[in-house]
């Protein structure tokens, strides 16, 4: 068994795809749909954020220079314990707005590829969303293909579904890394920037994860079982994407260059030296790590801040509350497939107040089934396998 593991990560760090096998692979740079995630902004994350999360970018006044201009920086994160990724959806939807949705200075993501073949794991079940939003399937092929994207930077959270199924009471401890992102600094001699999330870990608190358990699930296919009083509430499908009032904060860390560390070039290298490599990146991240929690995670609610806001934004209520989130994501899908909005690019507005609570749920009724314990997800399950065979055969609006 330890040799036939061993010769698969072999062949893994030896495989190179020929320019021709990139070329091929290279209509993944199409997926990212800059609209979207403009009316997305405008229409979602504008009551998300500003009356919600109330994100903090620090360091990002800028984004980084390629040190070699042919191949993008990559970006790394800390992932959030138990809790469906609304941080990286904050941290995109946010770097995207601040530079303007200018490709040259922002990001595309790679994200395992359960997030975008798995309908429940996607927004609210929008077929689409994460690959219009800039998504890649992490495999090396789509890797080693946006490692030759001429514009912007990558993104990638290193620790992989394990620094998802952490649990709370592994907080800000990072998890093992994965070698991939390692791997094309080397090759490609290009930085890694990493910064870290911070109060994110409170997305969804006292929720626990233990190995034992987590074996036991393992055995019938699920990566893990969170533990604690909210997992009670998972009969009711909206809890699936709950996610409390944190304040994020996002924190540039220490640029690091780990084809520096190094006077061998990357095919020549051991598997022990990448993971050497490996183990010194994940060391200073979670230095950085330590010391943004330190700074900025004492109060990852800030209580007063947010009732002050809520007020202030007040014209956003009650949809600024998760409850109604599935209102407003599946009235953005409904404007942008059945309006045709993608195609015209008219704005899509999504009336807010008590007002507008009737005729959202009129025009979106499967929104009902979020509410009704476990049938509800079996209604939804099988609602988004219709959907999604539908919009295959049609092919366009989404991916």
């Amino acid at each position: 068994m330890t040799e036939k593991i061993t010769s698969n990560i072999s062949t893994k760090k030896k495989r190179t795809y020929t320019q021709a096998e990139i070329q091929a692979n290279k209509f993944i740079y199409d997926h990212f749909d800059s609209n979207y995630v403009r009316q997305m902004n405008n229409a979602l994350f504008k009551i998300v954020d500003e009356a919600y999360f109330r994100p903090v970018y620090i360091g990002f006044d800028e984004m980084p220079e390629r040190n070699n201009p042919a191949h993008p920086i990559i970006l790394a994160s800390n992932h959030s314990g138990m809790a469906f990724p609304w941080d990286a959806m904050v941290f995109g939807c946010g770097i995207l707005k601040r530079f303007d949705y200018d490709e040259d200075k922002i990001f595309r993501a790679i994200v395992a590829p359960g997030l975008s073949g798995i309908p429940a794991m996607h927004p609210f079940f929008m077929k689409g969303s994460w690959k219009m939003a800039g998504g890649v399937d992490a495999n090396f092929l789509n890797f080693e293909t946006m490692m030759q994207y001429p514009k912007g930077h990558l993104l990638i959270y290193p620790e992989g579904v394990p620094g998802i199924g952490k649990g709370f009471n592994r907080k800000y401890q990072l998890q093992r890394f994965a070698t991939s992102f390692i791997r094309m600094s080397l090759k490609y001699k290009t930085d890694i920037l990493p910064y870290s999330t911070v109060n994110a870990e409170y997305v969804v608190p006292y929720v626990y994860s233990f190995d034992f358990v987590n074996r036991q699930f393992n055995k019938i296919g699920v990566p893990f079982m969170a533990l604690g009083v909210l997992t009670l509430a998972l009969v009711f499908p909206w809890a699936f994407y709950l996610a409390f009032p944190v304040k994020m904060h996002f924190v540039k860390g220490t640029r690091i260059s780990p084809y520096k560390w190094t006077d061998k070039e990357y095919e020549d290298m051991t598997e022990a030296e990448i993971g050497a490599i490996r183990d010194r990146v994940k060391e200073q991240m979670q230095k950085d790590l330590d010391a943004a929690v330190e700074k900025y995670g004492h109060s990852p609610f800030q209580v007063k801040e947010l009732i002050k806001v809520m007020w202030q934004k007040r014209a956003y209520f009650p949809y600024n509350l998760p409850f109604f989130w599935p209102l407003m994501f599946h009235e953005f899908e409904r404007q942008w497939i059945k309006e045709r909005k993608y195609e015209t690019k008219e704005p899509i507005e999504i009336g807010t107040g008590w007002g507008t609570f009737i005729r959202l749920i009129w025009r979106n009724p499967i929104t009902l089934a979020y509410f009704i314990p476990i049938i509800g997800w079996f209604i939804l399950i099988a609602y988004g396998n219709r959907k999604w065979k539908q919009l295959d055969e049609l092919g366009k609006p989404l991916q």
